[in-house]
């Protein structure tokens, strides 16, 4: 029988510590006690761990490679910030190193010890709120730089670059009031999300704004997987048929949303206070997405900055690599109108 080829894991497991502490016993780095350090180098006897030696040199220094920790690389935005930063690092002659922790963020300290004990250069971090606890303590005992490129959450006393979710969806809500509309849903997103409530903030700032009413059962919760988007939407437009418009948490449900306006037997249009005579109802979303510009007509957005964030976090984390000293910052760049013929 082939014999089981011992693990850094292994050894973790068995001296009773984590992945990041056998990597820094390893690389002689980091404060790591003598009681500690004598354990994890006794297990390592015992179980006969021989150490990569590529990961070994990757812990010099000088790897070349980035990690990244994504929650669900299925998520839009994120798969649309992922390829901007990959443009950037790859210009740099970097290679970016995609982990995914998943939807919940529960194997966000998985993902960061395994990154650790390769040797990353450095560490951008994709959303994660309570599971990035600890990960910027484990960071500076290696000496590795953190970035958070979110949509809304940062971690404290790491660099945030972000999107302006609530000024987006005033910009959204905006757009469809000068247009006449009067009734207007807020779909998709969940009530854990830091985000969807940011832009909440901003669709109910406007509403007040123009003196038109916030209706609760009108803002509706669902995931953004399109055929769940359309079911919630043919729902929502049986129930309440009167809306004449309908903000969506992203482009993914932007596109859901259209195919149960379609559904419902009502079209996609713009004509704001003749909607709801001509069965019309008006799309806007966030983000992008291919198929938005293939609806008839094609799905009008708020951009997100996706692949611009993409673009600043890895200039940000390029300069903490290098050494640059540079002083804690949030940076949030403004979204844009990409007006198309659905709203």
């Amino acid at each position: 029988m082939t014999q089981k080829k011992i693990t850094i894991t292994d050894v973790a497991l068995q001296a009773g510590v984590s992945v990041t502490t056998v990597s820094l016993v390893l690389s002689g780095k980091g404060r790591i006690s003598p009681a500690t350090a004598e354990r994890v180098h006794q297990t390592i006897d015992e179980l006969g761990y021989v150490p990569n030696r590529q990961a070994a040199t990757l812990r010099g220094g000088s790897s070349g490679v980035i990690g990244l920790i994504v929650n669900d690389i299925c998520d839009p935005f994120y798969a649309e910030m992922t390829a901007g930063l990959s443009e950037a690092f790859e210009a740099q002659g970097k290679i970016l190193f995609l982990t995914q922790s998943g939807r919940d963020g529960k194997g966000m300290q998985r993902c960061f010890d395994s990154l650790l004990a390769q040797g990353v250069e450095g560490v951008v971090l994709a959303g994660g709120a309570d599971s990035l606890l600890g990960l910027k303590e484990k960071a500076d005992e290696q000496g590795i730089p953190l970035v958070c490129a979110a949509r809304s959450i940062g971690l404290e006393g790491v660099d945030l670059i972000s999107p302006d979710n609530m000024l987006a969806a005033k910009m959204a809500t905006e757009y469809l009031v000068k247009r006449g509309h009067r009734q207007i849903a807020y779909l998709g997103g969940h009530s854990s999300s830091l985000t969807r409530a940011e832009r909440l903030g901003g669709f109910c700032a406007i509403l007040l704004q123009y003196g038109l009413p916030f209706r609760s059962d009108w803002v509706i919760e669902c995931d953004y997987q399109q055929r769940v988007v359309a079911d919630a939407t043919e729902t929502l437009l049986s129930h309440q048929p009167n809306i004449s418009a309908i903000i969506c948490h992203n482009a993914s449900v932007a596109i859901g949303a259209y195919f149960g306006v379609l559904r419902s037997g009502r079209t996609i249009g713009s004509k704001g206070v003749d909607t709801f005579l001509e069965q019309q109802v008006a799309l806007i979303g966030f983000g992008d997405a291919p198929g938005a510009e293939l609806t008839e007509p094609p799905l009008t957005l708020i951009s997100s900055s996706a692949r611009e964030v993409g673009h600043s976090a890895a200039g940000r984390l390029l300069q903490r690599i290098g050494g640059v000293s540079l002083q804690q910052q949030n940076i949030i760049l403004t979204p844009r109108l990409i007006e198309r013929g659905s709203a």
